[in-house]
């Protein structure tokens, strides 16, 4: 009897209980390897290799456990994939579409231990999509009702949950106003008007030992006794709450609550707040940008500073240590800005990509009333940064560390709070940490942000291997057609024999090679000099790929501190 080779994969999406000596993951795994020696006269036997991923969303396919498992399967070494429930593999009907493919082309099933199907027959398939399919409807429909609910009673002027802001309490729907801390806000404002800087503002609180008022919330949680931050007084500062108004969607309607805040006093704190944004150095930026001017520095903490240079009408904008700009040193770094900044782009819009992940990871205090605005942000946000709008990493980037073997993306906890419209708790982490695997490396003169798999940060055609790739063409036509032998091309274009013959060789690259050169995404160390040694390029067009090209990405890190 032919062997049925079975992995069990479970998955838990809270750590709540990982640290017991039988958790969750042991429950399931126990089931499914119990259904598994259930089937054993049919051939079915477990394989050793354990995929668990405990802590992670089932609404995202980047899970270690399931993308080693995707990658077994891509190998043909597993034949069906046992798991408690469809919810253990994925939440999501498309993720769930792209499982489906990524099994049928390795030939592979899977089978849920307690519900009736399973997708080893054509009937287990069309049931299991018709059930994802109401149940996706299903959210999308009570999504949909819940932001009709929100924004009539929005309209109405009622409060709709969440963390009251400061200087009020709930009262039914709508708020009633804690007086002590009334007049902190009222406080606030008055010391924000006098001296017109948030910065400033925060400083001269701690100096007077004024702190964050400790509250609770309706569940018990507390909330306060630190000092202002930053985020914070902006949240106060910004929020129309505090003029007896509530907000939807950029829309103001009349509250039921009474104001803290009297309409001119909020007028002249939204004219400073605006002015300091609009200012002369966020126009240089415009005009100019360089977001991460201020923020980006070496491994040993020196900043680099924004500079750039002009070859013909091309200006070209890089990031240098301030000794090597000034000749103080000849060592340093030198980083292409447009590279740099859309590797931390994209490391942000990764960050952003699972809006309940970005909650636990930022420590977000969201209520389930507000999921739903949390990811409309969230898709906002991204848009806004791959149409590089230079303001949004001014704003969610604290710090950008250069290091020999990657680079270090620093978030500000307040700022993705006050972007994603949210509130921190006191204990929450102030910085979210990215690492990416880039680092810097040369090619030719140019020099360049490099993955470990070999593909450049921001792809850029390289002109002179276009130029190359041209010339040995045309000649390879010319010398094919039998016109001209090599010796008389050679002599009519101005070369030498061996110059022309190692040229010609670039006619034979692989067309996979040739598109990758022509979209800009080849090998990095891939130039003009590396080409011409005369065992530069491979016969086999397998190895041409497998030299020239990029090899599969490796991950990235998340953490928090």
């Amino acid at each position: 009897m032919k062997t049925v080779r079975c992995a069990s994969y479970t998955r838990k999406s809270s750590d709540e209980g990982l640290e017991q000596s039988f958790n969750s993951l042991d429950a399931q795994r126990e089931a499914c390897a119990a259904y598994i020696l259930s089937q054993a006269s049919e051939g079915w036997s477990e394989v050793r290799e354990i995929y668990d991923d405990g802590g992670i969303s089932g609404g995202t396919l980047e899970r270690p456990a399931l993308q080693r498992l995707l990658a077994d399967v891509a190998a043909g070494r597993i034949d069906i994939i046992v798991v408690y429930k469809v919810d253990r593999l994925t939440r999501s009907l498309l993720d769930f579409a792209k499982l489906v493919e990524a099994f049928d082309k390795a030939g592979t099933s899977f089978v849920s231990i307690t519900q009736s199907f399973n997708t080893t027959t054509s009937m287990g398939r069309l049931t299991l999509n018709m059930l994802l399919s109401f149940a996706q409807f299903e959210r999308e429909v009570t999504a949909e009702r819940i932001r009709d609910k929100i924004a009539a009673s929005k309209a109405r002027g009622m409060w709709m949950g969440g963390v009251p802001p400061l200087g009020y309490k709930p009262n039914g729907r709508t708020l009633a106003i804690v007086e002590a801390e009334a007049d902190l806000v009222c406080d606030l404002f008055a010391r924000y008007l006098k001296i017109g800087v948030v910065r400033q503002l925060a400083i001269g609180l701690e100096r007077d030992g004024i702190r964050v008022p400790r509250r609770t919330t309706a569940s018990g949680k507390p909330l306060g006794c630190g000092w202002f931050t930053r985020g914070q007084l902006y949240q106060i500062l910004r929020n129309p709450i505090y003029t007896g108004q509530i907000a939807h969607r950029d829309v103001l309607y009349a509250g039921q609550h009474a104001a803290i805040i009297d309409g001119d006093t909020f007028r002249q704190a939204q004219e400073l707040l605006s002015s300091h944004i609009q200012g002369s150095r966020t126009r240089e930026r415009a005009s100019q940008p360089s977001p991460l001017a201020g923020k980006i520095v070496d491994a040993s903490g020196e900043p680099l500073i924004a500079v750039h240079a002009t070859r013909g009408n091309t200006r070209y904008r890089y990031y240098v240590s301030r000794a090597l700009h000034h000749g103080e040193s000849s060592t340093g770094l030198r980083v292409p800005a447009r590279e740099i900044e859309q590797l931390v782009a994209g490391e942000l819009v990764r960050l952003l990509a699972d809006p309940l992940a970005l909650a636990a990871t930022a420590w977000l205090d969201i209520t389930p009333d507000r999921l739903v605005a949390l990811g409309e942000r969230c898709a906002a946000l991204t848009l806004a940064l791959q149409r590089r709008h230079g303001g949004e990493l001014i704003r969610l980037v604290d710090k950008v560390v250069i290091r020999d073997h990657g680079v270090d993306v620093l978030c500000s906890a307040d700022g993705i709070a006050v972007a994603l419209d949210t509130q921190l708790p006191e204990d929450a982490p102030a910085i979210i940490t990215l690492t990416s695997t880039a680092r810097i490396t040369r090619s030719g003169h140019t020099v360049r942000l490099v993955h470990n798999d070999g593909s450049t940060a921001l792809p850029a055609p390289d002109a002179s291997l276009i130029r190359l790739i041209v010339q040995a063409r045309r000649w390879w036509a010319t010398l094919r057609s039998g016109g001209l032998g090599v010796t008389e091309l050679a002599r009519q274009e101005g070369v030498t024999r061996s110059y022309l013959c190692r040229i010609v060789r670039l006619a034979f690259l692989s067309p996979a090679v040739v598109e990758a050169i022509l979209a800009g995404r080849q090998h990095a160390g891939l130039s003009v000099a590396a080409l011409m040694p005369a065992d530069a390029i491979a016969v086999s067009w397998a190895e041409q790929r497998k030299k020239m090209l990029p090899n599969e990405r490796t991950s990235r890190s998340v953490r928090s501190k």
